[in-house]
């Protein structure tokens, strides 16, 4: 009974050595949590200031960028005459100082004419305060359309608006270029933005609060399914989350600010900003909440059910629910919650609601991105970021880890030589007789 412990013991130190190193999240949190956490792939390019002297990027691949106050610059994508393409932008500034009202990014979509497909803004709008904000151009293929309908190379403006002409700094840019996939009936869409949806605001969520931590950058959104959500955020922090919605689907959401635990009752307008992106990250929509030590919530505005047609409606948060996928959710508070109520972090709760029965997709094939999946739910479930749920999965974990298959053999052998080894020794050992490797005695 004794020798079985022991050899489970080995085996399980073993596979226990293995699978530590093989999941090991590798910086799942950036090191200073008000820092944004970059993807990891993420490769630099710079941005140029002559639209013929632009970097092309790829599809799928994420990029690292800077730009300066005023600057305009120009990247490049080559697009088919088939799909529907976008274009994101992410504006990191260096901080979370104050910022103008008007302050951002403007991202557009161009022919190399100039002829523009279509752009977005983002800004920090009321809450003035620098923090992760984000920005999507597409182009879209259309009946009936006369420009960006043809195939051949397109431009990516990025421009930077700066209202005080004292700050110099840097901003980074995070960077994607996606391709939506074909449709199985292009003919059977409707064309057409949707009349009505449910608009009632839902009964809040009861039960079991639970605790999760957000992630520091869309690449480590940490996944949420419905619930309620305990987690701190500190003045000028930014807390990234991730929610499956499926066709059909609608998502609903609040933040709940807890109260401060010391005496201060000072008023910080636009305290806390819940903001919402699509799986293109594109801006959908926010709320802002203000602050005044006391309880305070801000909820999202009622969104409709995830839809092909919604890219027909001129409303941005109506648009902006036009494919399922991994919808993000951020978190930031203002930095100016420092001079009342310190720099430590609040308790806030984040109440997710996703509504309704997924549909069918209308894509062929695999919908990558644009699409929900059991695994994604069941990711969402457990709480995992995309860089943890990659490392896993049953065949992916020690290729993810980084280990070569060798590595993982000469583990593996080396626990059933230790193994091996105890077993014959034991009868020897029994005996009197020194077993093989046995050390013997002078």
């Amino acid at each position: 009974m004794k020798r079985q412990r022991n050899r489970g013991r080995v085996v399980a130190a073993a596979l226990a050595a293995m699978c530590a190193v093989a999941v090991l999240p590798g910086g799942a949190h950036a090191a200073d949590p008000g820092a944004y956490a970059f993807d990891p792939d993420a490769k630099k390019v710079q941005g140029a200031a002559a639209n013929v002297e632009a970097s092309e990027l790829d599809e799928g691949v994420p990029y690292r960028s800077t730009i300066r106050p005023g600057e305009k610059l120009y990247y490049r994508v080559a697009l088919d005459d088939v799909s529907n393409a976008y274009v994101s932008a992410v504006a990191v500034p260096g901080g979370s100082g104050p910022a103008a009202y008007g302050d951002g990014i403007e991202v557009s979509l161009r022919e190399t004419d100039d002829t523009r497909c279509s752009w977005e803004r983002a800004v920090f709008g009321s809450g003035e305060y620098a923090r992760p904000v984000t920005a999507y151009a597409y182009r879209t293929i259309e009946e009936g359309a006369t420009s960006c309908q043809e195939s051949g190379q397109y431009d990516v403006l990025v421009e930077r608006e700066t209202k005080d002409a004292s700050d110099t700094r840097a901003w980074d840019l995070e960077l994607r270029f996606l391709r939506e996939p074909r449709l199985k009936n292009a003919s059977a869409m409707p064309t057409e933005a949707p009349e009505s949806w449910p608009s009632a605001t839902p009964q809040p969520l009861t039960g079991t609060q639970r605790k999760r931590a957000g992630g520091s950058g869309y690449s480590e959104a940490t996944s949420l399914e419905n619930g309620r959500w305990q987690d701190t955020v500190a003045p000028g922090q930014t807390r990234f989350y991730r929610v499956p919605v499926g066709w059909g689907q609608q998502l609903h959401a609040t933040a709940v600010l807890s109260n401060s635990t010391g005496t201060a009752k000072e008023f910080v307008g636009s305290a806390l900003t819940l903001s919402l992106a699509n799986p293109a990250q594109g801006f959908v929509s926010d709320a802002a909440l203000a602050y005044s030590g006391g309880p305070a919530s801000a909820s999202l505005r009622p969104l409709p059910p995830v839809a092909y047609r919604n890219r027909y409606d001129s409303s941005t948060q109506v648009s902006a629910m036009r494919f399922a996928g991994w919808y993000y959710l951020a978190v930031s508070l203002s930095p100016k919650l420092k001079e009342s109520y310190g720099s430590g972090p609040i308790p806030y709760e984040l109440s997710v609601q996703v509504k309704n029965r997924a549909g069918e997709s209308p894509y062929e094939g695999d919908a990558g991105v644009f699409g929900v999946t059991d695994q994604d739910r069941e990711v969402a479930r457990k709480g995992q970021n995309a860089e943890q749920a990659a490392k896993s999965g049953p065949m992916k974990v020690v290729a993810a880890a980084g280990i070569g298959t060798g590595t993982v053999l000469v583990l593996g052998l080396g626990a059933w030589t230790l193994l091996a080894r105890r077993r014959a020794a034991a009868p020897a050992a029994a005996s009197g007789v020194p077993g093989p490797g046995t050390p013997r005695g002078r």
